[in-house]
């Protein structure tokens, strides 16, 4: 066996009490089934989770899904203690990962969240338990 499947042989072992070549294969063979469960291009999920990383960014995902509503950055920029060229960065951010829509309607520009930025943000909260 090599080193890469000794720790393995040992858990058949003791799960079956008794392990040989075909079992590690076996084994093998289905958690590499698991592996057609993973998308072929991750990085849109990755950029997002990444995205949403951001302590800044993240809050901004928050107020715009608890607003349920578009809101322009003049209406964004005060909630927060960062400067206007942080929530400016930060929601481009958003906007490129597919997590904000914008809209620019003269010299105003309009945010609101994404289905996907809610369904995180739910799956987030639906985890979580009583820490809140």
């Amino acid at each position: 066996m090599s080193s890469q499947t000794e720790r393995l042989e040992r858990l058949i072992t003791e799960e079956r009490g008794g392990c040989c070549a075909a079992d590690i294969e076996e084994r093998l063979a289905s958690l590499r089934s698991y592996q057609s469960e993973t998308p072929t291009n991750p990085e849109s999920d990755l950029t997002a989770l990444k995205t949403l990383g951001n302590d800044t960014r993240y809050n901004i995902v928050r107020l715009l899904t608890a607003a349920d509503r578009e809101l322009c950055v003049c209406e964004i920029n005060p909630v927060f203690d960062v400067s206007n060229s942080a929530i400016s960065h930060a929601l481009s951010d958003l906007y490129d990962a597919g997590l904000v829509t914008r809209r620019k309607d003269g010299t105003w520009r309009y945010y609101e969240t994404t289905d996907r930025a809610e369904a995180l943000l739910a799956a987030l909260d639906e985890t979580r338990g009583d820490d809140r």
